[in-house]
């Protein structure tokens, strides 16, 4: 059972808290009750809150909640009566017990969005700020539909560019698993042959046969550097400096830079339309849509455009002048805005620019493809023949 944490005022007059284990928040309110306590706060334990702990929610698995939610909505169910059935209907951990909360937050009187806000972790900025538009205007189940569509695209775009990302990285790994396997238990068979044979060896199987001995002995060294390595490159990228520092050059490589940057305008555009479609005023819609937006020189290039933004400018003109957005982005965005349609426009560049990661990820699938089978082949043939010409100068001499 979830654990409640209590505050109210004891028999004596003094105040009290402490803890309870119960079904719900009724029933610690009973047992508080006979306990002769008159209970002020009652919340479930803040590491049992959802987004306290065990990371947050995948979003294939928020995306199938709020299109059940916004068919409970649509149906005429109260929220409270959504949040208990739809806790009860998920598996996700984390989700259940952040549902739970949200509906005694919401039997306590708050809002729907607020009580949202309180599980960061699972419920984005963009997501309460989405709800507390759809609560304003009454029209919450339509806002729920229109955020369904939002996650469900953002999860195709996301899959579509981990696997781009993954396909080489599996190569590569292919590749090097390949080659320490070689140096490591092959290249050893032919050096103890070649020392019991004797004689000057060529200078290829001489750097062959140094390698295998350097991997043999420091092997475990490489590792535990390897896993050294990538644990600070995670620790400086989580830094705002670091991140910004590695997304500016991952942006200037051949073929993945221009992938990641159709990405970032795909997603930028997507997150401003279906917030401005709900409602959001443009300054916190830019604003939420540059946290979201996944890419540091993104986000530093869209929150210098607020601040010209708020201090009159136009939306198109700031954006342009970032240096990220191509020039017909930052047109179409200039002619939605005369316009007045500036949400359809960027609807209709957001479908223009899945259209591009899909070619930029078939793209670099058929690039890497032939590359890295070239740079295995190399590599495998060039460790092959460098064991292979000790022999071919013996049979040259015998012959």
């Amino acid at each position: 059972m979830p654990q409640f944490v209590y505050t109210g005022t004891g028999p004596n007059g003094k105040k009290v808290n402490g803890e309870f284990r119960a079904k719900d928040r009724d029933a610690v309110i009973t047992m508080l009750r006979q306990k002769k306590i008159r209970p002020s706060s009652v919340k479930l334990k803040p590491n049992t809150a959802g987004a306290g702990f065990g990371g947050g929610v995948k979003i294939e698995d928020l995306s199938r909640f709020t299109r059940q939610f916004a068919a409970m909505t649509s149906a005429g169910l109260p929220l409270v009566q959504c949040m208990d059935i739809l806790a009860e209907q998920t598996e996700v951990k984390v989700l259940q017990m952040a549902l739970k909360q949200v509906s005694i937050d919401i039997q306590g009187g708050n809002t729907l969005a607020d009580s949202l806000r309180k599980h960061p972790k699972v419920f984005s900025d963009l997501y309460c700020n989405m709800i507390s538009a759809g609560e304003a205007s009454g029209n919450l189940d339509g806002i729920l539909l229109r955020l369904a569509e939002y996650q469900e695209k953002a999860s195709k775009l996301q899959r579509k560019v981990k696997g781009a990302m993954t396909y080489p990285v599996v190569l590569l790994v292919i590749c090097a698993g390949a080659t320490g396997i070689l140096l490591t238990f092959v290249v050893p068979q032919f050096a103890q042959m070649f020392e019991d044979m004797g004689g000057e060896l060529p200078l290829p199987t001489k750097m062959v046969m140094g390698l295998s001995n350097f991997l043999q002995k420091y092997l475990i060294l490489l590792v535990i550097g390897m896993f050294a390595l990538g644990f600070m490159m995670k620790k400086y990228y989580s830094t705002d400096k670091g991140a910004f520092v590695v997304d500016s050059i991952l942006l200037k490589f051949p073929v993945i830079g221009p992938l990641l940057l159709k990405t970032a305008v795909s997603r930028f555009s997507q997150t401003l339309s279906t917030l401005l479609s709900s409602g959001v005023s443009i300054i916190q819609a830019l604003t939420i849509t540059a946290k979201t937006s996944g890419n540091k020189v993104v986000e530093k290039g869209l929150m210098t455009a607020v601040d010209k933004i708020t201090s009159g400018q136009t939306i198109a003109e700031p954006l342009g002048e970032t240096g990220i957005f191509p020039p017909m982005v930052v047109h179409m965005i200039a002619v939605g805005e005369k316009t007045g349609d500036i949400s359809s426009m960027l609807e209709k560049i957001s479908t223009f620019y899945e259209e591009e990661v899909d070619a930029a990820v078939e793209g670099l699938t058929s690039v890497m493809e032939p590359i890295m089978i070239v740079v295995m082949g190399t590599i495998i043939g060039t460790i092959l023949i460098a064991m292979y010409m000790p022999m071919f100068e013996m049979s040259s001499m015998v012959g």
